[in-house]
């Protein structure tokens, strides 16, 4: 078929290649001059590195990333452990992949540009579609046309013009920066660490690994291959403002006297440019498809990164929906897709829901409910297994089993005989 995908994010690069590799040939369209990503770091799951592994660059994404074994989060003044999540419960060899969003892009750009089949257009901002019967076209803002695809996939992100999901804003976000990983610390590089003041200050340090050096600055005489780490702090979105004008200096004497290990850290933080601002939403389309048009991805579903499966939901959906793609025609493969996805999305859409606020809220009440119950229920049998289940993605099948979309293909076939 030819296909255009909207978007040259983590989904929509991995959905190209998944699909070119059917034979498919596709159209990939992005708003930027040249591809690029947008973000700091983030964690790939189990889950998630199944899918790199299915499009050939999971040891690539490994030599960049960097492996961690935990997840753990303590708060002031107290102390307690409120987090600790460890990878390999359940599976000796399971780990995250910690990795900037950057050398995830780059490794995925190159597998797009090593395919048949994939024509990238650059600066070509999408707003509408037209359709007929059986064909598609897009349309830019400029008024140009291209077409006829006989399947669009919106991959656009939260901001899609063809999504109509109506996502929640939630009030807090975060700021997030890239730093190289200090020599002078004693915090470890297998884990994702986090501090907490109730619910109103989060702030954290994830090890990422390296960053390619074709993205690196030319005026960086920084060597690429050095140990990087992501750093955050919790922010409600209404305060970004406040937060400019107070200056640098300001806000690094609070996240010291809220974490003094942060201190080599956020040292390396000379300028508010250095840090950006993520604001969050929540929603899920529960039909994300119509005529020849499917959403993957943020376009899709929506949530906080609080349970770190944000760019892994996007490459499952990518993997469902090739899936389906490669049994069925287009009007019965799109469903198929969303059945594929629907429960898997939505456990973890209504856990992301129930927690984010125990992490990030005004709410008094909410972080007494996770350090004092909440806690040391998970610290019961049985219980930890079960939450490394939930962050490695693998608390319900990713991808369901299609619900019979083999038997359908076979009753096909021997229609078809």
């Amino acid at each position: 078929m030819d296909i255009a995908i909207i978007g040259a994010g983590i989904g929509g690069l991995a959905a190209a290649s998944l699909l070119a590799a059917q034979g498919h040939s596709i159209s990939l369209f992005d708003q930027f001059e040249a591809p690029k990503p947008v973000g700091s770091g983030l964690v790939i799951q189990p889950v998630g590195q199944e899918v790199l592994a299915h499009i050939g660059v999971l040891n690539q994404a490994l030599a960049h990333g960097n492996k961690i074994s935990r997840m753990f989060g303590d708060e002031v003044p107290s102390g307690r452990t409120v987090l600790d999540v460890h990878y390999n419960l359940n599976n000796t060899n399971q780990f995250g992949l910690a990795i900037h969003r950057a050398s995830l892009f780059e490794v995925l750009l190159q597998a797009v540009r090593a395919s048949n089949g994939i024509t990238i257009h650059t600066a070509s901002r999408i707003s509408t579609l037209k359709r007929d019967q059986h064909q598609t076209y897009i349309v830019t803002e400029g008024g140009e046309a291209f077409g006829s695809f006989e399947l669009v996939i919106d991959s656009a992100g939260a901001s899609s013009p063809l999504s109509p999901l109506k996502a929640r804003k939630l009030g807090y976000g975060a700021i997030w920066g890239t730093v190289d990983w200090p020599s002078d610390t004693n915090l470890s590089q297998q884990m994702l660490t986090q501090r907490y003041r109730r619910a109103t200050n989060m702030v954290g340090v994830l090890p990422i690994g390296t960053m390619p050096k074709s993205i690196m600055p030319k005026d960086n005489n920084k060597k690429h291959d050095k140990q990087k780490a992501a750093i955050f702090w919790s922010l409600p979105v209404n305060d970004f403002q406040q937060w400019e004008k107070e200056g640098i200096d300001v806000w690094k004497a609070k996240t010291i006297e809220l974490w003094p290990d942060f201190a080599p850290f956020v040292e390396q933080i000379t300028d508010t440019q250095q840090m950006t601002m993520a604001s969050y939403s929540h929603g899920t389309l529960y039909r994300p498809y119509s005529h020849n048009l499917v959403h993957i991805g943020d376009s899709a579903h929506r949530a906080s990164p609080q349970l770190g499966q944000g760019a892994n939901m996007a490459l499952l959906d990518a993997l469902a929906l090739s899936r389906a793609l490669s049994y069925l025609p287009v009007k019965e493969a799109l469903p198929a897709y969303a059945r594929a996805r629907r429960w898997h999305v939505g456990v973890y859409q209504l856990m992301s829901f129930m927690f984010t606020p125990m992490y990030q809220s005004d709410s008094q009440l909410l972080p007494l409910i996770r350090n004092h119950l909440l806690y040391p229920i998970s610290q019961l049998p049985l219980m930890p297994r079960l939450l490394t289940s939930l962050v490695c993605g693998s608390m319900l099948p990713p991808i369901g089993k299609l619900h019979g979309i083999y038997k359908i293909a076979d009753n096909r076939s021997n229609e078809l005989k």
